[in-house]
């Protein structure tokens, strides 16, 4: 097949959406024998010169062009298609992010992580609140296919979206792939959340509930808290420089991925308390590092986390420090959770997400052939009725 993918949410830092596309574009290459292109367009940002390397016998296409003014016109216009940009004919046009990248010919998949943007618009900002919400169900049911990375949002686009379970594929992300020797139990570790620093995260949430544990156990190892900055939601983060947090809270920013192996495996508990997560990858990264995990029980982290770890109420203000106490005064507890978040963090290969994107891709194909003929038969009917009247 040939591919096209919008590499773009991986061009800065590898949050969720820019890490999940890069593994799936370097594991859909080394598995198979498609003739992969991935696009990137920026006025002022360029593709690393490593990438080459990272993503062997991908054709990389870098364009000098404002990300939000071609947002605005692929979203708004349908134009241009990709087939101009890239300079190419392509089978599959992938978007990473709800809204179609337009194309010619090629079949047109759109990847959902989630739709929080739909129930809570306002812990949204720039062209996601300006666009997702009102475009967000006409591109689905214009897409050939929709992937989706879990179970629950699965769900979530068949309820808001009216989209049927047959047109959607559930292809979950895959685990880093770290070697080494995981995580030792080590009651020196500290508490560790990694994410977006915005509202869904619930990085308030946690900070007052770590001022909790404090109040119980003053001994209690330090918070480390690693993620970019959303815009606006510096604030979110005051409560570290005043007591009872001033020194006992680090904020460490964006980690690299090459950096994350050693952030992880030095943490004795790692903590997600999310409002909403289509799934969680920093979950997956814990587990993946040997290190127990207390996660909320909204979204899909329930579904990747299952028995692996401690689930908590995000909107119970004593879940969160009930938990948080239980994990780093049981040793045995750190231990088990573990242990059964490394056994349950194997089922999870990038190498599994390509093979179910590519069956994804081969049903979008199948759906676009399915409907050319209806889409035929209308544009002949629409032209025998122009030639009538005339």
């Amino acid at each position: 097949m040939r591919i096209a993918i919008d590499y773009r949410p991986a061009l800065r830092a590898r949050t969720g959406v820019g890490e999940h596309i890069h593994q799936l574009t370097r594991a859909l290459a080394r598995t198979g024998g498609d003739e992969i292109t991935a696009f990137s367009s920026s006025w002022k940002d360029r593709l690393p010169a490593t990438l080459a390397a990272e993503l062997p016998g991908v054709r990389l296409i870098d364009r000098r062009l404002p990300v939000a003014a071609l947002n605005l016109v692929w979203h708004h216009l349908r134009w241009p298609p990709i087939e101009a940009l890239a300079q190419g004919e392509y089978d599959i046009a992938h978007s990473p992010h709800p809204l179609l990248m337009p194309s010619r010919s090629a079949a047109q998949i759109v990847t959902i992580h989630d739709l929080h943007f739909l129930s809570h618009p306002e812990r949204t900002s720039a062209e996601i609140r300006r666009d997702y919400p009102a475009l967000v169900r006409a591109h689905a049911q214009r897409a050939d296919r929709i992937i989706v990375v879990s179970h629950f949002v699965a769900g979530e686009v068949q309820r808001l979206l009216g989209v049927p379970a047959d047109r959607i594929s559930v292809c979950p992300n895959g685990g880093p792939g770290w070697s080494g020797a995981p995580a030792a139990a080590d009651v020196s570790g500290y508490l560790l959340f990694v994410g977006t620093i915005e509202p869904r995260k619930n990085v308030r949430g946690l900070l007052e509930a770590y001022a909790r544990l404090l109040a119980r156990r003053p001994g209690a190892p330090r918070l480390v808290i690693a993620g970019g900055l959303e815009n606006g939601s510096l604030r979110a983060l005051d409560a570290i420089n005043h007591p009872p947090l001033a020194g006992r809270v680090e904020y460490r920013g964006y980690v690299n991925s090459e950096d994350r192996e050693a952030l992880f495996k030095g943490a004795q508990a790692f903590v997600l308390p999310s409002f909403d997560e289509g799934f969680g990858i920093p979950a997956l990264e814990a587990m993946s590092a040997g290190v127990p995990v207390i996660v909320s029980d909204r979204g899909a982290l329930p579904e990747v986390v299952g028995d692996a770890g401690l689930l908590i109420d995000p909107d119970d203000a004593a879940s969160l420090p009930a938990a948080l106490e239980r994990i780093t005064g049981d040793r045995e507890l750190r231990a088990s959770c573990a242990r059964r978040g490394l056994e349950r963090a194997r089922q999870f290969t990038w190498t599994q997400t390509a093979r179910d994107v590519r069956r994804a891709y081969e049903d979008a194909l199948l759906s676009r052939r399915q409907r050319e003929p209806s889409r035929a038969a209308a544009q002949s009917t629409v032209h025998s009725r122009n030639a009538h009247r005339h």
